[in-house]
């Protein structure tokens, strides 16, 4: 049989139909679909170095979330040697959201052990199907204290470094290098299944928005204090990676169950 000699790249034949071809796409992370994050970085000197390591991997999209002055300075510019275009280019955002709001898979590096982060080995052998072909965030936190608990909590995934505790941190630009250095690798990986279209952060959090008031009005979540189980329905979503699809059956899911407490909430000031 010809097929044979492929080695798998043909289903078999049923039925007396011939045998068709599967569709496979490459199981790697193209450098390029890789939105790297920046929040509230400490010194203009880290990120010039940081655009130098993101063009060497073949990366060039940089977010800074927060202000960071002195980037055109001639040392800092200077770090970023044969990169100029990347610092040039850096993209700005007032709050994580904001940044991330056009990316599939959302991963945060933290410093903090963590029994469910991945390797930087793993997430570059393992983003490409998570993200569903779309673009992924790489999003580091400041220097000094990484990123906080709520923004960790937008995160999809957490990636740790492990370094030696007599030693534990790294600078944020070897960071980048690090994680940069491991997503060119993975493009050598084998082949896997074609990518399942999945839903952007944006559309998460805007299906999550309608889904707070429609919660809000039926008395699911409370008033004063919605966002901790508010959190939770985050997680559970994120690890359901969502496609555009899902996100707009629940949207009207949402708008259903608000449309629905409207009608009950006079009822119910009239019969109290």
């Amino acid at each position: 049989m010809e097929q044979h000699r492929f080695r798998g790249l043909y289903a078999p034949p049923t039925a007396g139909i011939p045998p068709r071809p599967l569709v496979y796409t490459a199981n790697r992370m193209d450098p390029a679909s890789v939105d790297v994050v920046l929040v509230r970085p400490a010194r203009a000197t880290n990120v010039a170095a940081a655009c130098r390591a993101l063009k060497n991997m073949g990366m060039r999209r940089l977010w800074i979330v927060g202000d960071v002055d002195g980037l055109d300075r001639p040392e800092v510019t200077a770090l970023a040697y044969g990169a100029w275009d990347v610092l040039d280019g850096v993209l700005r955002a007032s709050d994580l959201p904001e940044a991330v709001a056009g990316c599939t898979l959302v991963a945060g590096t933290s410093g903090r052990p963590d029994d469910d982060a991945w390797s930087p080995r793993r997430f570059a052998a393992e983003v490409a199907s998570h993200a569903g072909g779309g673009r992924v965030a790489l999003v580091f936190g400041p220097e000094a204290s990484g990123l906080t608990n709520q923004e960790l909590a937008l995160c999809q995934v957490r990636v740790h470094i492990a370094s030696d505790p007599a030693q534990p941190s790294l600078n944020l630009a070897q960071a980048v290098l690090l994680l940069a250095y491991e997503i060119r690798l993975s493009r050598e990986d084998a082949v896997a299944p074609a990518a399942v279209p999945r839903a952007t952060a944006g559309e998460l959090e805007q299906a999550l928005g309608e889904l707070r008031d429609g919660l809000m009005g039926i008395g699911y979540l409370s008033r004063d204090n919605p966002e901790p189980i508010l959190s939770e329905l985050r997680g559970l979503l994120a690890r359901g990676a969502p496609t555009p699809r899902e996100i707009t059956l629940l949207r009207g899911l949402a708008r259903q169950i608000r449309w629905a407490a409207d009608r009950v909430a006079p009822e119910s000031r009239s019969s109290g």
